[in-house]
């Protein structure tokens, strides 16, 4: 499941206002453990033959499901099932349906079994139903807006704008609003669903179709199977009109079902997902373990995106047109994300919502690990560090990254589970090395494959391989909350030619243990020290023959901290030019955009900063500069025009644009008009308010 941040400062007000909601709910949750479901009955096979009413925005289905008990002998079974008509339940022995009774309270079905069933001993119900998903009371989250779990959109299509479609969001618990199940994490099913729609329609499910019927009443069936076990809210179906752009991995399907009108690009937004099957089966040792691959996008989705078993979901947001791809793909880090679900999430799965950051740390991670390997490591390090920040501005210190106290489990989806989830891993990828990283994700896939997991089995995976004891690691990380907050200062010592370090831990609370590389340097020469903070105050002392040019802490900039660092503007500005990190970088542009008035060295940092070699960096910069109007933008006016005119990313010309807007000079308005044509939104949309600073009626007749 992805989410949408859409600012730290928004997300920050957002949290701030729950905070204070919460402060007058009841806290009577704080003492609810809150435990892994218990499995007294499993499921075993899950098979639907379902059609729908569109003008009640209704489903009619009927379910055969298998299941046996767990382990002890078991004489009922309580199903989920929300909001429903139930008709019938039977039980399927051989070619008869045995009655059985039953009792349902609209969002539970308990049944009395015919028999005691053994341990493992299958046996297959039968239930006839009518899902009214319209009925379900259930409110979602700020990441999954509704439970609804069926979705009828335009059923009667009487918006023309809008295509009629229908289609499931299962996460968390809400698939049993359309079909009865045990709508749990830690249940795995195969699937066998037969989908019946008028035949203008496709049809979208989990595994592959095995069967296609045309009906005499104009309608057609549909029937898709699902040979692998996955959990049961993992199950979808997606129908609508659509395009299916057709591409491959290995001999498998790898499809994007889009609206007809983006059939033209669809390549360009969904296009790097084989090679993205390839990277990912690479890193985990494990090649990608289902049948297919299709993503598809529906219309007014309640989240961003959802890791449906071989089918993920979309919301239009993922629909770009050919203008708006020039500025770059904004979906690809969301289509890398689901993608990793399939095998952390779906492959592997969460058994209970507290250790939901199994599935959405290691999805979150990926897209910095994607980054890195397809656009370079400052791209890597850029994502890594932007989700750190939306961490960080969230004010969620107090939350655990595993929970297993909270008020509602839809509360689960969060910065914590998320951005500081994959930052933890970051951190852990960096201690025991990338190898050793990876074959702990290749165990722990492995030893848990088509099953559930918690936080303490991917543990033991990485004391296997790695041969340490991590408790300390998880202890601190998964299990325990907040970040160290750290003051860090210099000293040298020039009579005894040592350099010290200190660093102070502020935050309130427990004391982190944190290894750190500190890193020296003496012209361009590095020495790296790696050390151990596990005090409230730790000094260390390094032999220099001279003042360190400098003394760049956590070298690796892979720290999950807030930080005081008392450098130097002549450390900066050597941080710049020699530590080379993309953090580095922007470390020192930040610093120097804070000192522009009082220090003039500020300025060459930021001169220099706007040719730096990553367009990230230099589009930064210039964020730095945009509401300045002082001698420091003048003397920078000529880099930013050939910024503006010539820079290879069109976000960067684009921001460069901006600026030059603020300085109002009547020289660059043919070069704004120019512009505004451009093929680039984002350079045309800001030549345009350029342009309106000098001239607003030339603008509106240009907007026109």
């Amino acid at each position: 499941m992805k989410y949408i941040v859409i600012g730290a400062f928004l997300l920050s007000s957002f949290v701030c206002f729950s905070q204070k909601q919460d402060s007058v709910k009841s806290e009577a949750w704080k003492k609810n453990y809150r435990a892994s479901a218990a499995k007294i009955n499993d499921l075993v096979h899950t098979k639907l033959s379902v059609s729908f009413d569109f003008s009640k925005s209704w489903m009619y289905g009927k379910a055969w499901i298998t299941l046996h008990p767990h382990f002890y002998p078991a004489d009922s079974l309580n199903l989920d099932a929300k909001y429903m008509r139930i008709n019938e339940v039977s039980m399927l022995k051989g070619d008869k349906l045995i009655p059985l009774e039953y009792r349902y309270d609209s969002l539970n079905l308990h049944i009395t079994l015919d028999k005691t069933y053994k341990g493992g001993e299958n046996y297959t119900l039968f239930i006839n139903y009518i899902a009214k998903p319209n009925d379900i009371k259930a409110k979602g989250s700020a990441a999954i807006s509704s439970a609804k779990g069926l979705y009828f959109i335009n059923p009667l299509g009487k918006d023309k704008n809008k295509p009629t479609q229908i289609w499931t969001q299962g996460e968390t618990e809400s698939n049993s609003g359309w079909f009865p199940t045990i709508d749990k994490p830690n249940q795995k099913t195969t699937d066998e669903i037969s989908i019946t729609v008028p035949d203008k329609y496709l049809t979208l499910s989990n595994g592959l179709m095995v069967g296609h019927r045309k009906n005499k009443d104009g309608t057609r069936t549909d029937t898709w199977k699902m040979d692998l076990p996955h959990a049961p809210y993992l199950m979808m179906l997606a129908v609508g009109e659509y395009s299916i752009i057709k591409d491959s991995y290995k001999g498998k399907e790898v499809n994007y079902y889009v609206e007809k009108e983006y059939a033209p690009v669809a390549r360009k937004i969904f296009g790097l997902t084989p090679e993205m099957i390839s990277f990912f089966s690479k890193i985990t040792g494990v090649n990608y373990p289902w049948p297919k691959y299709s993503q598809v996008v529906v219309r007014d989705y309640i989240s961003g995106a959802m890791e449906n078993t071989t089918a993920t979901v979309h919301g239009s947001f993922a629909q770009q047109d050919a203008r708006q791809l020039i500025d770059g793909n904004n979906w690809e880090d969301v289509i890398a994300h689901e993608l990793f679900h399939m095998w952390f999430g779906d492959y592997v799965t969460t058994e209970s919502w507290s250790n939901l950051t199994l599935n959405e740390s290691f999805a979150d991670l990926s897209e910095t690990l994607w980054e890195e390997y397809k656009n370079g490591e400052d791209a890597g390090d850029e994502h890594n560090y932007n989700s750190m920040q939306n961490y960080l501005f969230s004010r969620s210190e107090k939350k655990e990254l595993v929970r297993f106290y909270y008020n509602d489990k839809e509360d689960m989806f969060d910065v914590v589970s998320y951005q500081k989830g994959g930052r933890i891993l970051n951190m852990l990828r960096n201690y025991v090395v990338d190898s050793a990283f990876y074959r702990s994700m290749n165990l722990y896939l492995n030893n848990r494959k088509f099953n559930s997991a918690e936080a303490h089995d991917l543990r033991l995976a990485f004391e296997d391989i790695t041969g340490q004891d991590l408790n300390w690691f998880w202890n601190q990380w998964f299990y325990g909350s907040g970040h160290p907050k750290l003051d860090i200062s210099y000293d040298y010592d020039a009579a005894g030619k040592i350099a010290k370090v200190y660093i102070k831990q502020t935050q309130e609370g427990k004391i982190f243990r944190l290894p750190v590389a500190i890193d020296l340097y003496q012209n361009t020469e590095k020495k790296r020290y790696n050390v151990w903070l596990e005090h409230q105050v730790d000094t260390f002392a390094f032999s220099s023959a001279s003042a360190p040019d400098l003394i760049n802490f956590d070298g690796d900039k892979v720290l999950l901290c807030q930080k005081t660092d008392k450098k130097t503007m002549d450390n900066y500005i050597f941080q710049y030019k020699n530590a080379g990190l993309y953090v580095d970088r922007r470390e020192a542009v930040e610093y120097a955009a804070k000192k522009l008035k009082e220090d003039p060295k500020a300025f060459e940092i930021l001169k220099t900063a706007l040719k730096d070699k990553y367009h990230g960096l230099r589009l930064y910069t210039l964020q730095m500069l945009e509401n300045r109007n002082d001698s420091a933008m003048k003397a920078v006016e000529p880099i930013i025009v050939e910024m503006a005119k010539n820079d290879q990313n069109p976000l960067v010309r684009a921001g460069a644009i901006e600026i030059l807007g603020k300085f109002k000079n009547e020289k660059y308005k043919p070069f704004f008009i120019q512009s505004i044509s451009d093929s680039s939104y984002s350079i045309g949309g800001r030549a345009l308010l350029a342009l309106n600073a000098l001239d607003s009626v030339a603008a509106l007749d240009k907007a026109r």
